[in-house]
């Protein structure tokens, strides 16, 4: 950790215990279109949201999910004018302040969604901690010529502690999930980078997505101690894949400029009945580790929840990844050779509809582009849901 980020990280947590109790709830909310913000309206014409107290979204657009997905920057700009709007602020300010986490691609039975954190006091009946906490951070804007390479994984490394410290969050043990959303690399980008005399990892805006994620999952690996600070890992990036974080989500996309995280763990200065778990995914076929990151929450899938436990589930997060190996369980599959389907559109459809046949439910973020998120060809699952 570099001074300037332990210094932030103790003045945070300082700050962090000399502040009341937290409450964190979470609102799945769906869209009728990407630019469709009229459930979160009705939460805040109602007054059971506060638009100062949404901390971070986190939600599926029905793009393609790659470079050229212009739903997520459709998304956001409306988050960010709808609250604006009601806090009397300028939507360009809240851009800096405000983590909004999409995932293009809605495939197969997946429905396009958002979830809404809500960070508060919290209130004097709510069950006690420790309790779901959240963090949340920005790193400086990460120039071209950074991303895919060591300094984009310090990045990232450091403002995961940030998020930690903002979460209250001491150990990093109790961190569950962090959700990261990256830059990419895109021609005009590199173009920029080429005449301020700067080389980019590469010039290929697919492949800088793929590096980017896989220089936040290194972040993340690197703040929660499961990682060395060896700048010669860096020739690791989408080449060794015995290296990998079972704890970090993250997607890249051409509406952000620097890294947003998103912290989820549990802490004492937390209250509120929301529990998350984590679990690897071995492959695309994995459907135990479903079941077992439900069971670490009290729910039973036999083989599906019932209607009681679904409606305890608040979120669910799916990373996964078209295995390079062209293959599941010794099993040919068509997916990289497929010239019509982008890979990750199969690979999200065909792991949605798994962990949505045990969840009976399709509103599940799943992001594909698991590089370093989980074991290779495999990936993670999140849930977070109320306690029994």
């Amino acid at each position: 950790m570099s001074f300037r980020a332990a210094l932030v990280f103790q003045i945070l947590r300082c700050m962090h215990r000399s502040t009341p109790l937290r409450q964190l709830q979470v609102f799945r909310l769906p869209m009728s279109h990407p630019g469709d913000l009229s459930a979160l309206a009705a939460l805040l014409d109602t007054g059971r949201v506060r638009a100062d107290e949404v901390v971070a979204v986190i939600g599926k657009t029905e793009g393609n999910g790659g470079v050229n997905d212009f739903t997520r920057g459709y998304f956001t700009q409306s988050l960010m004018h709808l609250l604006g709007a009601r806090m009397g602020r300028d939507p360009a300010d809240l851009l800096l302040e405000l983590p909004c986490v999409l995932s293009g691609g809605t495939e197969g039975v997946l429905s396009p969604h958002y979830s809404v954190f809500v960070r508060s006091a919290a209130s004097a009946d709510a069950p006690a901690c420790p309790a779901l906490a959240m963090g949340r951070a920005f790193s400086p804007p990460t120039p071209a010529a950074d991303i895919g390479r060591w300094a984009q994984v310090h990045a990232v490394a450091d403002a995961v502690r940030s998020a930690m410290a903002d979460a209250g969050i001491d150990n990093p043990a109790d961190v569950c999930f962090v959700q990261v959303k990256g830059p990419c690399v895109t021609a005009a980008r590199a173009a920029a980078a080429r005449a301020a005399g700067q080389q980019v990892v590469s010039d290929d805006p697919n492949r800088s997505m793929a590096l980017s994620r896989a220089a936040g999952a290194f972040g993340v690996a690197l703040a929660l101690g499961e990682m060395a600070d060896d700048p010669a890992l860096e020739a690791g990036l989408l080449t060794r894949f015995d290296l990998w974080c079972a704890r970090a989500g993250v997607s890249t996309g051409v509406e952000v400029q620097a890294n947003e995280i998103v912290l989820l763990g549990h802490s004492a200065h937390w209250r509120g009945p929301l529990r998350m778990a984590c679990e690897p995914m071995a492959d695309a076929l994995d459907l135990p580790a479903v079941t077992r990151v439900l069971a670490r929450l009290g729910l039973r899938a036999d083989p599906q929840l019932d209607n009681a436990d679904r409606h305890r589930v608040a979120a669910a997060l799916v990373k996964c990844e078209p295995d390079r190996r062209g293959q599941v369980r010794g099993t040919r599959v068509t997916m990289l050779d497929d010239t019509d389907i982008n890979a990750q559109r199969h690979i999200r459809a065909a792991v949605g509809g798994l962990v949505a046949g045990v969840l009976g439910d399709g509103r599940i973020f799943v992001s594909g582009g698991a590089e370093h998120q989980g074991p290779e060809g495999g990936g993670l699952v999140a849930v977070i849901a109320e306690a029994a």
